[in-house]
Parts: C-alpha cells; sequence; structure tokens
C-alpha cells in the first residue's frame, strides 16, 4: 500500500507505485518522521482508506447494474463526494503538525450537513422501523450495510485515538453521521427494489 498525502496548494505527481521506504514497517506522518505502522494514526487512516475503497465497490455495483440507471443521481454523486471527503478524512489523520494544518484539505461542518441533508431527503421515503434490521437485500444494499459495520470501526478506532491526542473535532462527527446515511442507503436501496427487510425477532 502507497498512501501519498500532499499540500492542497501542491501538485500531485504520483509515477513510481512502489518507494521501498516501508518494508521495515515504519512509515511517515505528516510532521512527524518515521513511525511504526502499527501506529494508531496509522491504523486510523488505513481503515478510513479500507472503508473508502468499500464505498468504490457500491458505486461499481451500482454502476454496472442497468435497474439503477434511474436512481443513479440520487446516490452516485453524493457516494462520490463522500469518498472525497474520506480522503480528506484520512488527510486530516495523518497530520500531527497542527501548525501547517491549513495548508492540508478538511472535513468542514458543512461536510456533516451535506450527510445530515441526505438522510433527511432519502428518510423520506422510508417507513419507520419497529425493530432493529438484520443486515440482507440485495447486493447493493447488503454492501451498503457492510460498508456501515466498517465505518462504526474506523469511528471508535478515530474516538481512541481522540483519547490520546488531539485530532479535529469533525473527524469523528463525520464519520458517526456517515455510518447513518449508509444505513438509509441500504433501507433506501432494498426499498426501491422491493427488498421486504428482515427485522430482528425477540
Amino acid at each position: 500500500q502507497v498512501v501519498i498525502i500532499m499540500s492542497k496548494k501542491t501538485n500531485i505527481i504520483i509515477n513510481k507505485v512502489y518507494t521501498k521506504k516501508g518494508d521495515f514497517g515504519k512509515t511517515d506522518l505528516i510532521g512527524t518522521k518515521k513511525v511504526s505502522k502499527s501506529n494508531l494514526r496509522v491504523n486510523c487512516y488505513g481503515e478510513v482508506d479500507e472503508l473508502n475503497s468499500l464505498l468504490g465497490v457500491c458505486r461499481a455495483l451500482i454502476n454496472q447494474n442497468p435497474e439503477f440507471d434511474n436512481y443513479k443521481k440520487d446516490i452516485f454523486s453524493p457516494i462520490k463526494k463522500v469518498q472525497n471527503d474520506l480522503f480528506n478524512l484520512g488527510t486530516i489523520l495523518a497530520l500531527t503538525d497542527d501548525e501547517n494544518s491549513d495548508k492540508f484539505p478538511k472535513v468542514k461542518s458543512s461536510d456533516v450537513v451535506f450527510l445530515e441533508n441526505q438522510i433527511d431527503l432519502l428518510n423520506k421515503d422510508l417507513k419507520p422501523l419497529k425493530s432493529f434490521v438484520l443486515p440482507s437485500g440485495n447486493l447493493v444494499g447488503a454492501y451498503f450495510h457492510f460498508s456501515r459495520t466498517v465505518c462504526r470501526r474506523v469511528e471508535r478506532k478515530c474516538v481512541c485515538l481522540s483519547e490520546k491526542e488531539k485530532i479535529d473535532n469533525n473527524v469523528v462527527i463525520y464519520l458517526n453521521r456517515l455510518s447513518d446515511l449508509l444505513f438509509v442507503y441500504a433501507r433506501w436501496i432494498n426499498n426501491k427494489f422491493g427488498q421486504k427487510e428482515d427485522l430482528w425477532e425477540f
């Protein structure tokens, strides 16, 4: 894995995939040289990358399925924005030098509001729940449920980091709201395709 994070004012040129710099279990953070790849910050932005990749799977499934043609505008562009936001969020997590934080992209309060607006928009089409939902449905809906659980894991890791080091408050808030949106995406997609929700029976 190669993670290249640059200042938002810098042109990015990637012409070589492997650098061999991480062959001994070390990597660089922005503002801190050479930390172990087991470092909590490295774990956090690595799991953000995992979440981003999983959302890429969701987009690919939607894009290749003609049944989604009428719904792509509702979810395809918003997911791409979320992926960009997650890349910015990973940059925040890799940054240990507060003095230079203004040189790098951030996740803003307006990005959290965007997630909330998406939740409210799609939730209008859904019936209130009377129990917890068992992750299931069609393949895309199931992958959004999967994405939600990964997002929750990332959130938990970032909370652990926030208890040890200072991080931007919007990181945890954004991840918390994103997991809610991914849950709504799963329900909304399954509803559009007539998939009956499996509810927890107790």
